[in-house]
């Protein structure tokens, strides 16, 4: 299944991220997390029974940095269930610093 939108892997550079989230799902236990158009910025993983996100970043080389990127700030942020619009909403809140979104 293809998703809508094109995924790509390359260094967003800090300040505001196009929104809403979209989820792409990966396998049972992790859901990539991607921009509205299309950017990586990290990844759902259910770890023992609770979706913890995992934020990830990438360097002017293209180079994967786990832990970085524009959500660095929301890494290990967690949820009950891989939810697109309680995602968006909470990651990008706690990024525009909406109280109620934080971790």
């Amino acid at each position: 299944m293809r998703p809508p939108f094109t995924p790509t892997y390359t260094h967003v550079p800090p300040g505001p991220v196009a929104g809403p989230l979209q989820l792409l799902p990966i396998n049972a236990e992790v859901v990539a997390v991607h921009t509205a158009d299309g950017a990586h910025v990290g990844s759902l993983k259910k770890v023992g029974g609770v979706w913890k996100f995992k934020a990830m970043g990438y360097g002017a080389d293209g180079g994967m940095e786990p832990g970085h990127g524009p959500l660095t700030e929301q890494h290990n942020m967690q949820f009950a269930t891989p939810d697109a619009d309680e995602v968006s909403a909470r990651l990008l809140g706690a990024l525009a610093g909406t109280p109620g979104s934080l971790p």
